[in-house]
């Protein structure tokens, strides 16, 4: 009987795709079950600890699969790359839902927000403070991630790694602010429509963040291990592309609440 060749990697038997599902729904189970219960806390962190187990197994293996097995070609990284594209496409959806209910209620409010914008009480932060420095910080990030894949492409690795480290010192600064302008503010989620749209858009922008910074991380942790070459680091590409992603998420976020909504 021939055997086929195909370009495409034919995964092995994997246990980590039904067990990350199965965690995935405990976690969000016992955590709606801990808001209305007042319980399960240890629980949640049990569950969240065995998903970051369980997703940082998978991804180790599909690292494993790309550096060291050579099985990711030209086709699987084409798959690769759209998978992210979608990724972060239903993340444009995500955040643009923010802005819907922002521009909903700001341009037309009625008589149940008090017909005032923004509401009454809420003292509103000053968006040449904070807010525009961490835009500074965002796209000064943006500029040295840019710089750093392209020393990676040109082969020059340490500057690459040098600017990498850059990006991510700047990434930690901006949760910094963001922590800093959380604890001044004079207003929480619960207060009216503009602190729940304010804090459920900049608060996920936040942890967008923080996941981007994790993932730069991973990415200097195989810079360092020589996972990447000039021509093959997708993994260095998805971080950029998320990272960028964030960084033009910011900017509307700026421009409209801080900005507009002020």
């Amino acid at each position: 009987m021939t055997k086929i060749l195909v370009p495409f990697h034919l995964v092995s038997p994997s246990p980590w795709p039904i067990l990350a599902s199965f965690q995935v729904f405990n976690v969000v189970f016992f955590t709606a079950k801990s808001f209305n219960m007042k319980a399960h806390y240890m629980m949640n962190f049990v569950n969240f600890f065995l998903l970051c187990f369980i997703a940082w197994s998978w991804w180790r293996d599909i690292i494993r699969e790309s550096t060291f097995e050579s099985r990711h070609t030209k086709e699987v990284i084409d798959g690769l790359k759209l998978g992210m594209m979608l990724f972060i496409t239903s993340e444009i959806f995500f955040f643009l839902s923010f802005f819907w209910a922002f521009f909903h209620t700001s341009l037309s409010p009625d008589i149940f927000i008090g017909q005032k914008w923004p509401c009454k009480g809420i003292e509103t932060f000053d968006p040449m403070a904070i807010p525009l420095m961490n835009t500074l910080i965002l796209l000064s990030s943006g500029v040295s991630l840019t710089a750093s894949h392209h020393f990676l492409i040109v082969g020059e690795k340490t500057k690459g790694f040098n600017y990498l480290f850059f990006t991510i010192i700047l990434g930690v600064y901006f949760t910094a602010l963001q922590y800093i302008e959380y604890k001044e503010a004079t207003f929480s989620i619960a207060d009216s429509v503009y602190g729940s749209t304010f804090f459920m858009a900049t608060g996920f922008h936040g942890i967008h963040v923080i996941i981007g910074t994790i993932f730069l991380n991973v990415c200097l942790f195989r810079m360092m291990k020589n996972h990447f070459s000039s021509h093959h680091h997708f993994g260095f590409e998805a971080a950029a592309w998320y990272w960028h992603f964030v960084d033009v998420v910011w900017l509307f976020l700026y421009i409209c609440i801080y900005w507009f909504g002020k």
